[in-house]
């Protein structure tokens, strides 16, 4: 995926052309690797709030997917993340 967006950048001449593609190429790789990651950190984070609370939710009947979902969206705003 990342050749491919190097490729696009040379092609619509976003890039200058004395930066070396390969290295570019990796750098585009870390950065959308990163990304990916933030929304696993959110999640696990997410999963750990609500299992400290796993008897309330139990007791209450609620939804956990719902619970999970509000959640996560509720941090991604506060930390103004970009999913």
């Amino acid at each position: 995926m990342s050749k491919r967006i190097v490729d696009t950048l040379y092609r619509e001449e976003l890039v200058v052309q004395d930066v070396d593609p390969k290295e570019l190429a990796k750098e585009v790789e870390r950065i959308l690797l990163e990304e990916l990651l933030v929304e696993d950190r959110v999640n696990d984070e997410v999963r750990k709030m609500l299992s400290e609370h796993e008897g309330q939710i139990d007791r209450g009947g609620y939804d956990y997917r719902k619970l999970f979902d509000l959640t996560k969206q509720k941090l991604i705003r506060d930390r103004g993340i970009i999913v």
